[in-house]
């Protein structure tokens, strides 16, 4: 831990200046849990970060819940509101319904993707019939109905339905030639498969920024569920370090946040210049990150 501390004094005076972050939250579902929502932003929004986004159910079930976070972030807190949108379960006119819809309300920025089917991650991606056939398509889609800045997703350990390396990076290359700005990689807790990633995507001819996703661990249980669902590998190393810690909430927290520690700085200390949270709509983890990276 002390040696984590001594990178970030070093990665706080030379870096905090050019250090872009972004978080992501989910629409609350509740009186209870929209307090909470709130709540963390606010706790979260005098790091001035790049942008926050919102994300959207599969089929457009949170799609109201996701408009409203979204205009209601940058109408009450100044910070640039990214909303979330799929094309799973719904037509191209109902998709750029709420393209327009977010142009309207003042979103500027998309976070643009695929999505998956209702059954899940691994479940296989069936198109509408008149809908978008991928997040390539979704991207051009949304560029012909204005100026937005888009974000598409990456995946450092290759997306679970993808067949090979080259046709993931294929993929990735597809959606920023239609017009992404910059792509958000999937959680990943291993910083060589992030170098790793980087050097394929470089291959590829890709130069758009690839913004390495950081998810905190708040609950591990829940996280390495969602991670063998979604491809994400936990390393040994990492499970041994949260191993009979289930009813142990401080020491887990403790854990926590020396692993998420050690994860940023050493992206930053080798040259990363820009990293995005998804909090789980929680806001001590990032906040104590953010901290430590020299965000005030």
């Amino acid at each position: 831990m002390k040696q984590v501390m001594n990178r970030a004094n070093k990665i706080t005076r030379k870096n905090n200046l050019d250090l872009k972050i972004s978080f992501e939250f989910f629409p609350p579902k509740s009186d209870v849990t929209e307090k909470r929502f709130w709540d963390s932003l606010h706790r979260l929004s005098p790091l001035k970060p790049s942008f926050v986004s919102v994300t959207y159910g599969a089929g457009g079930s949170t799609r109201e819940r996701t408009l409203k976070m979204v205009s209601k972030i940058t109408a009450d807190t100044g910070i640039p509101a990214a909303a979330h949108l799929t094309c799973v379960g719904a037509s191209k006119d109902e998709v750029n319904q709420v393209v327009r819809s977010y142009a309207l309300a003042g979103v500027k920025r998309i976070v643009a993707l695929r999505g998956d089917s209702a059954d899940g991650i691994e479940a296989e991606f069936i198109p509408h019939t008149d809908g978008y056939n991928n997040a390539a398509e979704l991207v051009k889609g949304i560029c012909k109905l204005g100026n937005f800045d888009i974000s598409v997703a990456a995946y450092p350990e290759k997306h679970p339905q993808s067949a090979d390396w080259v046709a993931d990076i294929d993929n990735l290359k597809r959606k920023i030639d239609a017009g992404a700005n910059r792509a958000i990689t999937q959680m990943f807790f291993d910083n060589d498969d992030y170098w790793r990633f980087l050097e394929r995507v470089d291959k590829a001819g890709i130069s758009v920024p690839i913004v390495p996703g950081i998810q905190p661990i708040h609950n591990f249980t829940q996280i390495s569920n969602f991670a063998a669902r979604c491809g994400t590998s936990i390393p040994n190393w990492l499970a041994a370090r949260f191993e009979g810690l289930e009813n142990d909430s401080e020491t887990h927290a403790l854990v926590a946040a020396a692993v998420a520690a050690e994860q940023v700085t050493e992206l930053v200390e080798n040259g990363v210049r820009e990293l995005h949270f998804y909090t789980m709509n929680r806001s001590n983890l990032v906040l104590a990150l953010a901290r430590l990276l020299g965000r005030r």
